[in-house]
C-alpha cells in the first residue's frame, strides 16, 4: 500500500497468470486468437495499477463523503470523476476486450478480470460507472439487429456513451415475472416504453454524453410471468441521422437512492414516459437476452468483492504492522513490557490470513472464469469449449455469492483489527464496509444464486457438469500424489470430492419427495462447492509454488503457508455445511418459530 492508497497486488497477480493458470501457453494451445504473452500482460498489470492508484485511489474517499447531487433531473458526480473518466476513455481501457470493428483491442477477457479487480479495490464507485456498459456491449453483440448494433456497439466500446440495465421496478425484484413496465408496438417498427425502474446504477450521470438504457418491459398481450417480458434499447437521446445524441427520449431521473454505501455512484429511479425504444433479440424472449448482461454483472460482482477485499486486506496489514498494544504471547518476559505490534497477537493474525486467503482464492477463481470465458468463445476445439461452457454455467452463481459473502467477511474483519479506529470515517474502512455490504445483495440475491445453483444447474443434468469439476479436482490429485508436501492439500479436497458425490444423489432425490428439505439445501450445498472450488485452485497453488519456484524463494514460502492456513482453518467449514444437508427442514418452516410474539 503505497501513500495510503490502494495499489494493486501486482506480485500476487503475475503469480496466479504465471504460474498458476499459465495463461499465455493455455491460450496458445487452446485459444489463439485470443493468445497473449506475458509481457503484454505485464505491461497492462503495470498501466492499469498507474491509473488506479494515480487517478481513482485519491478521489474514493472524496466521492463517498461528497456523493452525487440531482438538479433538475441531471446527475452531478462527485468533482474529479468526470476527468478521471475523460484519462479512462483516452487510454483506451473501456475497450480491451471489444471487437476490433467497434473499435476495441480484442485481448482475452483475463484483462478485463485484472482491470475489473483493480478499479473496485480503488474506486468502486467510480468503477461502476463504465464496467456496466461492458455488459451491455455484448448483450448488444448478441441480441441487437445490424443497423442498432452498427449504431451503439462501437460507442459503448470506446466509452463514448455508457449503459446500464434497467430490470427492477418497485413491484419485481428478483421475480421479474411481475414487473409491469410495458412497451406499445408503432407503426414504423419501434416501441414506446411507459414504466419506472428502481436502484438503476449508473441510471444518469455527466460523465457521457448519452446513456444507453436496456429495459425488460412487456408487449400488449404478452404470456403472464417471465415468458412474457422483451428487452429492449433505449437511449437517454435519440441520436440524429450522423449518430449525434439529438433529442431527450423521455427518460427521467426522478431521484437518486439514499444509501449505506457506494455514494459515488448514482443509484436511480428512472421513469420511463412515452421513450422510444428498440426491440433486442425475440419478443417475450428478453429474460434470455438479458442473461447476456446479468451473467456479466455477476461476474463483474465477483471482480467487485475481490477488489474491496483486497483493500481492506492491505488496509488493516497496514494498521496491524504499526499499531503498539499489548505484548507478543511469544516475547520472553524478561524483554521488558514495552507494547508490540498487534500483528504478533495469534488472533489479529487469524483475522489478516483470514482476509488475504478469501482475497487470493478469489483472484485465482475469477481469473481462471475469465480463461474459461475465452476458451468458450474461441477455443479451436468444440470439446474445450464445451466444456468451458459447462463450467461457466455451473460456477458463475459460485463465482457472485461465494465470493461476495466470503468479501463481506473479509472487510468486517479488516474492521475489527482496526478496532475502534475502524468504526471511525477517518481511517475509511468504514467506507469499506459501507461499500461491499450491497455485494451479496444485487445481481441476485445469494440465496437467488444457490437455489440457480443446485435447481438449475446441478439438477436437471444430475450433476454432470459438477462431474467436470469433480474430474478437474482428480487431475490435480493425480499430477500431485508423487510431490512430496502435496499430501496435506490433496487428501482433505480430494475426501470431499467422494462425499460430495456421495451425499449428490440423495440431495437431488429430495427435490421430488422432499422439496423443502432440498430448498433449504441450497446455501450450504454452495458453500460446498465454493470450497470445492478454492480447494481446487489451492492445490493448484501450492503444486506451482513447490515445481516453479526455488526452494527458497520467499513467495514460495508465502503461497505454502497461505495454502496450510486454507485448508486448517477455512475449508473445514464443509464439516458443517455437510452435516446441516441432513438437518431436518421441519424447524425452519415451523409457524411458531417466528410468527408468535
Amino acid at each position: 500500500m503505497k501513500d495510503g492508497l490502494y495499489s494493486a497486488p501486482q506480485k500476487d497477480i503475475k503469480f496466479v497468470l504465471n504460474e498458476v493458470l499459465e495463461v499465455e501457453r493455455t491460450l496458445a494451445r487452446h485459444a489463439p486468437a485470443v493468445a497473449i504473452d506475458n509481457e503484454t500482460l505485464d505491461q497492462i498489470i503495470e498501466g492499469a495499477d498507474r491509473f488506479c492508484h494515480g487517478e481513482l485511489a485519491p478521489l474514493n474517499a472524496r466521492g463517498d463523503q461528497q456523493g452525487c447531487a440531482l438538479e433538475q433531473g441531471r446527475v452531478r458526480t462527485p468533482d474529479g470523476f468526470r476527468n478521471a473518466y475523460e484519462t479512462y476513455t483516452e487510454s483506451g481501457w473501456p475497450g480491451l476486450c471489444a471487437k476490433e470493428e467497434d473499435g476495441g483491442q480484442a485481448l482475452p477477457m483475463m484483462t478485463s478480470a485484472i482491470l475489473g479487480e483493480m478499479l473496485a479495490g480503488s474506486n468502486i464507485s467510480w468503477a461502476l460507472y463504465p464496467r456496466l456498459s461492458e455488459g451491455a456491449y455484448r448483450c448488444i453483440v448478441a441480441n441487437a439487429p445490424p443497423d442498432l448494433r452498427k449504431l451503439y456497439a462501437p460507442k459503448l466500446a470506446t466509452g463514448a456513451w455508457t449503459g446500464t440495465m434497467c430490470l427492477t421496478e418497485p413491484g419485481a425484484g428478483t421475480d421479474l415475472g411481475l414487473l409491469r413496465t410495458q412497451a406499445s408496438p408503432q407503426s414504423d417498427g419501434g416501441y414506446v416504453l411507459n414504466g419506472t425502474k428502481i436502484f438503476i446504477s449508473s441510471g444518469e450521470h455527466d460523465l457521457t454524453e448519452n446513456i444507453v438504457h436496456l429495459v425488460l418491459a412487456r408487449l400488449p398481450g404478452a404470456p403472464a410471468g417471465t415468458k412474457g417480458v422483451s428487452l429492449f434499447l433505449v437511449p437517454k437521446l435519440l441520436p440524429d441521422a450522423e449518430g449525434r445524441p439529438d433529442q431527450f427520449n423521455n427518460v427521467f431521473c426522478d431521484a437518486i437512492e439514499d444509501k449505506l454505501g457506494l455514494h459515488g455512484n448514482a443509484t436511480c429511479v428512472l421513469r420511463f414516459e412515452g421513450a422510444r425504444g428498440y426491440l433486442l433479440g425475440e419478443a417475450n424472449k428478453g429474460l434470455a437476452a438479458m442473461f447476456v448482461m446479468m451473467n456479466s454483472a455477476r461476474l463483474g460482482t465477483g471482480a467487485q468483492a475481490l477488489g474491496l477485499n483486497e483493500w481492506g486486506y492491505q488496509k488493516s496489514l497496514a494498521y496491524a504492522q504499526e499499531r503498539l498494544q499489548s505484548r507478543s504471547p511469544v516475547k520472553p518476559r524478561s524483554a521488558g513490557f514495552g507494547p508490540d505490534p498487534i500483528l504478533c497477537q495469534p488472533d489479529v493474525r487469524r483475522m489478516l490470513l483470514t482476509q488475504k486467503v478469501w482475497a487470493e482464492s478469489a483472484r485465482m477463481f475469477l481469473y481462471w472464469i475469465a480463461l474459461q470465458i475465452d476458451l468458450d468463445q474461441h477455443g479451436a476445439d468444440p470439446g474445450v469449449r464445451k466444456q468451458a461452457q459447462d463450467l461457466l454455467a455451473l460456477l458463475t452463481p459460485v463465482a457472485k455469492a461465494f465470493v461476495s459473502d466470503n468479501s463481506v467477511e473479509s472487510v468486517s474483519l479488516a474492521m475489527q483489527v482496526h478496532g475502534g479506529s475502524g468504526y471511525v470515517t477517518d481511517t475509511g474502512i468504514e467506507q469499506t464496509f459501507r461499500d461491499v455490504r450491497i455485494l451479496p445483495i444485487y445481481e441476485g440475491t445469494n440465496g437467488v444464486q444457490a437455489h440457480d445453483l443446485l435447481a438449475r444447474k446441478v439438477l436437471p443434468d444430475a450433476g454432470a457438469r459438477l462431474q467436470l469439476l469433480l474430474a478437474l479436482i482428480r487431475q490435480q490429485a493425480a499430477a500431485g500424489t508423487d510431490i512430496p508436501g502435496m499430501s496435506a492439500f490433496l487428501t482433505p479436497l480430494s475426501s470431499l470430492a467422494n462425499r460430495t458425490e456421495e451425499f449428490l444423489p440423495g440431495l437431488l432425490d429430495s427435490a421430488s419427495h422432499d422439496p423443502l428439505q432440498f430448498s433449504s439445501s441450497a446455501t450450504d450445498f454452495l458453500r460446498i462447492v465454493g470450497h470445492l472450488v478454492y480447494g481446487y485452485f489451492w492445490c493448484r497453488a501450492a503444486h506451482a509454488a513447490l515445481t516453479k519456484l526455488p526452494e527458497h524463494d520467499a513467495l514460495r514460502t508465502e503461497k505454502l503457508a497461505a495454502a496450510r492456513f486454507y485448508f486448517e482453518h477455512l475449508f473445514v467449514e464443509v464439516e458443517m455445511r455437510i452435516a446441516r444437508l441432513s438437518a431436518p427442514a421441519d424447524s425452519i418452516m415451523e409457524p411458531t418459530a417466528l410468527e408468535c410474539r
